[in-house]
């Protein structure tokens, strides 16, 4: 569950400079500090799998992107999310090597885990903010509902494709990703 600390509203600036001594991790929402709740060990696994996946990816197809877990993207004036994966170019990293790691331009690809505490979040205010900022695709991995949503910007919207049980992921950014929801989800798992 997200938590609200704030009752002045911060600015980015504000925000990326903001340090309360804690390990807490925030989103800002307009101009509010939202703490997150820590993922479940689920989520996480998900996650580094989806990361590793789309490393392995880059690396077979010589990109040379960067594929990141728990980085932040500013997503308006007074907002900036963590994505649970995403990936950028050399060049959208260049210029901020030594600051926040959070993005100031859209990433190629932005990945969330659903949890039962972020289902609104994830489908309904960070689909809107990805949309606004562009971001050319958006995957909702969804444990819960044992599907993957494929979200592709196009003229101003997304379009979707939902996907699941053996169905290979259909990705326009990797176009030649042989990876099905099972696999995902599987991550997921303990053996």
């Amino acid at each position: 569950m997200a938590i609200s600390t704030t009752a002045a509203p911060f600015t980015f600036e504000d925000y990326v400079a903001y340090d309360d001594g804690s390990e807490n991790r925030y989103e800002l929402v307009d101009g509010e500090l939202v703490a997150m709740t820590p993922p479940t060990f689920r989520h996480m696994l998900i996650a580094k799998f989806v990361e590793q996946c789309l490393d392995a990816e880059i690396a077979r197809l010589g990109l040379g992107w960067f594929c990141f877990r728990e980085a932040g993207v500013r997503t308006g004036v007074r907002k900036s999310r963590l994505t649970d994966v995403y990936v950028l170019t050399p060049e959208q990293v260049s210029g901020l090597v030594n600051r926040a790691a959070i993005a100031q331009t859209p990433p190629l690809l932005a990945v969330e885990v659903v949890s039962p505490d972020s289902v609104t979040r994830d489908y309904r205010y960070k689909r809107t903010e990805y949309a606004a900022l562009e971001i050319p695709e958006y995957w909702i991995v969804d444990p819960l509902e044992s599907k993957v949503t494929v979200l592709v910007f196009n003229e101003g919207l997304y379009d979707e494709a939902v996907f699941g049980g053996n169905q290979a992921l259909v990705s326009p950014t990797f176009s030649e990703l042989n990876l099905t929801v099972e696999q995902i989800l599987a991550a997921g798992e303990l053996p």
